[in-house]
């Protein structure tokens, strides 16, 4: 592993620290993710965004009937 420093505008690195932070990602290997999507064939972003996307597809769904149903449910008429 190296260490390497990069410029980045700083409201844009703000901006994507609260992103991570707020999602549980560490920064640098989101950017390793992106620099490894932009350089192989099949980005291995990709593959587990589909491996996550294929897990909640697997999940119960919950069905909570028509939009005024929901609106009723949540006073929102």
């Amino acid at each position: 592993m190296v260490l390497k420093t990069f410029s980045v505008q700083e409201e844009v690195f703000d901006k994507f620290s609260r992103f991570c932070k707020d999602h549980g990602m560490t920064m640098s290997k989101q950017v390793e993710m992106f620099m490894k999507s932009v350089v192989s064939e099949e980005p291995e972003a990709k593959k587990e965004y589909l491996e996550k996307l294929n897990r909640i597809r697997e999940q119960k769904t919950i069905k909570i009937g028509s939009i005024g149903d929901l609106r009723n449910r949540y006073g929102l008429e």
